[in-house]
């Protein structure tokens, strides 16, 4: 194998590596998306106490800053 060929198997190598995590990220997302969901479909078909809506809203405001700190995630990856 000569060094341009050497060259772009690495680069191909490395796009591979960046394309695995970014899609690990997106994965991570779709799972705190999926909780966000299921936590507002109980909240709709139960009838909560305000401490209810409190540890929900809480638990929504954590998944939401998870969520956020993963997209940060997904576009410092430098490729």
């Amino acid at each position: 194998m000569d060094e341009d060929q050497q060259e772009q198997k690495k680069f191909l190598e490395q796009q591979l590596q960046w394309s695995k995590e970014q899609s690990r990220i997106l994965v991570e997302i779709e799972e705190k998306l999926h909780k966000m969901k299921e936590i507002a479909e109980y909240a709709l078909k139960h009838e909560l106490s305000p401490i209810e809506i409190n540890i929900l809203n809480g638990q929504l405001n954590d998944l939401k800053n998870e969520v956020l700190s993963l997209e940060k995630q997904l576009h410092s990856i430098v490729h």
